[in-house]
């Protein structure tokens, strides 16, 4: 069954309402067949992106990045997964890694400016070679319908890409 990784940072009451989105996304009724697997940024494993589909990130912008804790899920696990470095030291998106070409979705919330966490995450996963499966989501204030409408919607759509293969 193929399977989708949702990664994420909830400290507070808006990331968890927008991981119980995505999550619900997930579930829709017209998406059936995957597993998915849920992992706070913390605890996530190269194993576990190793044996995953697609992926699904939830982080906070935090000072104009993406959180300390999605940082370190990368950080641990980035060369291990397929991320590859050129002799300079810089990320190199040409290399073919394992996990290379693999769908992924992103969610950002913050209180003020997501782009720069936007923009740290894009330029992470690009040097994994993953690819983006849906245009980021990013919350900006409190978490309206609206908000968790287009969450769920990322999840669902994760989960469909992840299913069909797409």
């Amino acid at each position: 069954m193929p399977q989708l990784l949702v990664v994420h940072h909830s400290p507070g009451r808006s990331m968890t309402a927008l991981l119980d989105a995505a999550l619900e996304g997930t579930r829709d009724e017209l998406v059936a067949g995957v597993d998915v697997v849920v992992r706070n940024a913390l605890e996530a494993t190269a194993d576990d992106v190793l044996a995953a589909d697609g992926y699904l990130l939830g982080t906070t912008a935090n000072f104009g990045y993406m959180s300390g804790a999605l940082k370190h899920f990368f950080d641990s696990t980035f060369l291990r997964i397929g991320g590859s470095l050129s002799p300079s030291g810089e990320a190199d998106g040409e290399s073919q890694g394992a996990t290379s070409g693999r769908p992924y979705g992103l969610y950002v919330h913050g209180r003020y400016d997501q782009t720069g966490a936007v923009r740290s995450v894009l330029s992470i996963t690009g040097a994994l070679g993953w690819r983006q499966a849906a245009r980021p989501v990013t919350v900006m204030g409190e978490v309206t319908p609206d908000a968790r409408g287009a969450v769920y919607e990322l999840g669902a759509t994760l989960a469909a890409v992840v299913t069909e293969g797409l």
